[in-house]
């Protein structure tokens, strides 16, 4: 990844989390900032697909239950992983 330069202004108490941050992981500054710019583009990036399939989503009704939640997920994460090693449904 080529880095380019910039200069942005920050509040003296960011800096200060970020110089603690930074010694405490054993890192430069500049990294911890490298990554804040990272995770905020991240979080505010406009996807061109969306992050699932309508054959990925879960129709459940009305009022769900946290076990019925925890089910479901259950499932569809192993009928994907069952899909990512090309095994038969």
């Amino acid at each position: 990844m080529a880095l380019k330069r910039t200069n942005v202004y920050a509040d003296d108490s960011d800096l200060f989390l970020i110089k603690e941050a930074a010694a405490r992981l054993g890192v430069s500054e500049a990294e911890i900032i490298r990554e804040g710019i990272h995770r905020i583009a991240l979080a505010h990036r406009v996807w061109d697909e969306p992050f699932v399939s309508d054959e990925e989503t879960f129709d459940l009704g009305g009022p769900v239950d946290k076990d019925e939640i925890r089910s479901a997920v259950t499932r569809g994460h192993a009928e994907r992983e069952r899909r990512n090693r090309g095994d038969a449904a």
